[in-house]
């Protein structure tokens, strides 16, 4: 089985005093950006370390693109033109392609597999993973691999968002069997309430080797598409004896916080 490994991209570097062309213009545009409240022509041009004239007319080029704009105090700022281009792209990108950045760097940070997942019926899809760079051992998920929600972090997570009580746990169960992955999968309808309330209440979700001995997993939810509902969860799978679920709980802030999840 295969595993995707994550190689950060090798930068670049240029010197700003012999900036030319598509490139001086480049590095003033990302030098605005730095700016959200707007910069003067003399400060830019001291941290490109090009001449103004120069920078000047990067401004101006931008300018007639509508990729920046000049205010009422003669600073500097992105235009509306490029920030309609950009939120326009972002929303267009695959919700997996938006959270990679995400996952890269919680899987950095805890040195432990990280997975963007959706629901989808009973189950959970995995759209998008990132393993740590140096671990020995790693998990066999695969992207557009399967699990069932029941016994997983992050399809409690998202099933305590669609189940609201227990009468929808039950209708979502029906007649089927819950799947017995371990010992500690819950498998009838009121331990799945009784979780999927406890999940709902809490903010995130969690997997104590129910689904799979050995591993356990923090989940929390994204909101990609809206703000009352989740689009899926990004979560931290940890082999057990390597980073313990009381560790995993310990730094769920940490987890929210890089996830950009509310609390």
């Amino acid at each position: 089985m295969t595993h995707a490994t994550s190689t950060p991209a090798s930068g670049t570097s240029v010197t700003p005093g012999r900036l030319v062309g598509a490139d001086r213009t480049l590095a003033v545009l990302t030098a605005l950006a730095t700016y959200p409240a707007g910069v003067s022509l003399e400060e830019i041009t001291a941290e490109l370390g090009s001449p103004k004239p120069t920078v000047h007319r990067a401004l101006s080029a931008l300018r007639r693109a509508g990729l920046a704009s000049r205010d009422g105090l003669g600073h500097y700022v992105l235009g509306d033109d490029f920030l309609r281009l950009a939120f326009a792209h972002h929303e267009a990108r695959p919700d997996h392609v938006r959270v990679k950045d995400t996952l890269e760097r919680l899987a950095r940070r805890f040195g432990e597999t990280v997975h963007y997942t959706v629901l989808d019926g009973d189950s959970v899809v995995y759209r998008s993973k990132v393993d740590p760079a140096e671990a020995a051992v790693r998990l066999t998920s695969v992207v557009g691999g399967r699990n069932p929600a029941h016994c997983t972090a992050a399809g409690k997570l998202l099933l305590s968002h669609l189940l609201p009580d227990r009468r929808a746990a039950a209708t979502w169960v029906g007649d089927r069997e819950l799947e017995r992955r371990t010992d500690k999968t819950l498998t009838t309808v009121d331990e799945l309430h009784q979780e999927l309330e406890l999940t709902r209440a809490r903010g995130y979700g969690v997997d104590d080797e129910e689904n799979e001995p050995g591993i356990n997993c923090l989940a929390v939810p994204v909101f990609l598409t809206g703000p009352t509902s989740p689009s899926g969860s990004i979560s931290v799978s940890a082999l057990a004896y390597r980073t313990p679920l009381a560790s995993l709980l310990d730094q769920v802030d940490t987890i929210r916080e890089l996830s950009g999840s509310p609390r």
